[in-house]
C-alpha cells in the first residue's frame, strides 16, 4: 500500500473539501447564530444622552434577561468604552405601556351549561400572569348589543379578583352570541384606554374566548373584519381561544380572528391550558423589550450608532448568538456641563417618520421586513427614525420589523 504523507497544519490537504462534503471530517462547532434586534425608537439630548428602545428575538422567540453588559455600543464602527458610556438598561415602563383586553363569552351556552366556574378559573390564572408585566382589563359579552366591563385597566388586584368572581353567577341578558359586535367594541375600548396613557410607546393585545360563533348577527363578519383591519387597530396582537364543536371555519371564524394565534380546547378540561398557553406567549413577548441608555463621547456632527446584542454565552463568556441594529444621530452642541446622567428618562415623541434611502434596516443580525400588521417606529426631530414590518406594528400595537435607518 502506498504510504501517504500527512500534510502540515499550515497546508490543508487538497482532499479535505471532498472529505468534508462527504461528511468524513468533523465540522467546527461554536458557530455564531443571529438574533433579530428591532429598533422601535431612539432619541438623543444635551448634554450627551442617547436612548434606544428595541426588542431582541431569536427566530421570533423573545430573548429576555439581558443586562447592559450584554450590549456593545459602536459609534462610527468604534467600540464605545463602557466606562465612558455608563450604559445602563432602564425600565421600559418609563417609555412604553402594554395593555391586554380579555374578552369573555358569557352567552347562554356558557352560563346555562355550568361552565362559568371553568371560564372564571382560567381567566383568573390568565390575569394573574399577564398582569405582572402589563395592564389587563376583562370584558364579558353575550347576545346583547354592548359588552360589559368586568375589570377595568386601572383597577387594583383586589378589584380584579372581585370582578372576576362576580362572573360565576353571571346571567346572560340575551342568551345568543354577539361575537362580532363584541370584538368591534373591544377594539374600541382597548384603543381608548391606550390613548389616555401619557407614555409615548404603546402596545395593545386583545384575547377573545368563545364556545361558538356569532349567532346574534348584530354585526356582520365583514364589519368585524373592517374593524380588525382599521389603521388604529391593525397593529394590535389578536389571540383567540375556542372550546367545543360549535366553532366554525371560514370567514369570521376564530382562526381568522386570532391572527396572531389560536388555541382550540377540544373539551372543558383543556380550557385552562389554552388560557395558560396564550398568557405565556403574551408574557414572554413583553420580556423582549429593552431601553438602553448611554452617554455618547461625540460632541458634534452626525454619527452612526450600532447596538450589538450578545446572548447564549458559553463557559468562557463568549456569546454564541449576536444581532444588531443601526441608526444615525446628530451630536451638534453636545458636551458637559452638566454631566451626563444615564438614568435620565427619555421623552420619545411620535412624529410620523420614514428612514432615509440606503440606511441599514436592522444590521447584520436583523431579519428583513415581512408579514402583516405593518407599523412605524417614530421618534423626535433629529433622532434616528425607524420604520418596519414584521409580526405586528408600532405605536398602538406590536413591535414592527428590524430597526430602520435614521437621519
Amino acid at each position: 500500500m502506498k504510504r501517504v504523507t500527512v500534510p502540515s497544519r499550515r497546508r490543508p490537504s487538497r482532499w479535505a473539501p471532498l472529505a468534508l462534503a462527504l461528511g468524513l471530517l468533523p465540522v467546527a462547532s461554536g458557530c455564531t447564530g443571529k438574533l433579530q434586534v428591532t429598533r422601535l425608537n431612539s432619541e438623543q439630548k444635551k448634554p450627551n444622552n442617547v436612548w434606544v428602545f428595541f426588542t431582541v428575538e431569536d427566530d421570533e422567540e423573545p430573548v429576555g434577561g439581558l443586562t447592559a453588559d450584554d450590549f456593545a455600543i459602536y459609534e462610527d464602527d468604534q467600540l464605545v468604552s463602557t466606562f465612558e458610556s455608563k450604559q445602563t438598561i432602564q425600565n421600559p415602563d418609563v417609555a412604553a405601556v402594554m395593555y391586554t383586553l380579555l374578552l369573555l363569552d358569557m352567552s347562554g351556552s356558557i352560563t346555562e351549561s355550568g361552565q362559568s366556574d371553568l371560564v372564571v378559573d382560567a381567566a383568573e390564572g390568565f390575569v394573574e400572569r399577564v398582569g405582572q408585566s402589563q395592564k389587563v382589563a376583562v370584558y364579558a359579552f353575550d347576545g346583547g348589543k354592548d359588552i360589559r366591563s368586568v375589570v377595568r385597566f386601572t383597577e387594583a388586584k383586589g378589584s380584579v379578583e372581585g370582578g372576576l368572581e362576580g362572573l360565576r353567577t353571571y346571567k346572560a341578558r340575551d342568551p345568543s352570541t354577539n361575537l362580532h359586535g363584541a370584538i368591534v367594541q373591544g377594539l374600541d375600548e382597548l384603543h381608548e384606554a391606550l390613548e389616555k396613557d401619557d407614555r409615548p410607546l404603546k402596545f395593545g393585545t386583545m384575547v377573545v374566548f368563545t364556545d361558538g360563533t356569532d349567532r346574534a348577527a348584530r354585526v356582520s363578519a365583514e364589519e368585524m373584519k373592517e374593524a380588525l383591519e382599521d389603521e388604529k387597530h391593525a397593529d394590535y396582537e389578536i389571540f383567540a381561544i375556542g372550546v367545543g364543536a360549535d366553532v366554525e371555519e371560514g370567514e369570521g371564524s376564530l382562526k381568522t380572528i386570532g391572527r396572531d394565534g389560536t388555541e382550540m380546547a377540544a373539551n372543558d378540561s383543556d380550557v385552562k391550558l389554552a388560557f395558560e398557553k396564550v398568557a405565556q406567549r403574551i408574557d414572554n413577548h413583553s420580556k423582549r423589550f429593552y431601553l438602553l441608555s448611554y452617554c455618547t463621547p461625540a460632541r458634534n456632527g452626525e454619527h452612526t450608532v450600532r447596538i450589538e446584542a450578545q446572548a447564549d454565552r458559553n463557559n468562557k463568556g463568549k456569546a454564541r448568538k449576536k444581532g444588531e441594529t443601526t441608526w444615525t444621530f446628530d451630536a451638534a452642541g453636545f458636551g458637559p456641563p452638566p454631566d451626563c446622567d444615564p438614568n435620565r428618562q427619555p421623552t420619545f415623541k411620535l412624529d410620523a417618520v420614514t428612514p432615509k434611502d440606503g440606511e441599514d434596516s436592522g444590521g447584520g443580525g436583523s431579519k428583513g421586513s415581512s408579514g402583516k400588521g405593518s407599523g412605524k417606529a417614530s421618534a423626535s426631530k433629529g433622532d434616528g427614525k425607524a420604520e418596519g414590518k414584521a409580526k405586528g406594528g408600532f405605536t398602538f400595537g406590536k413591535p414592527s420589523g428590524p430597526g430602520g435607518g435614521g437621519e
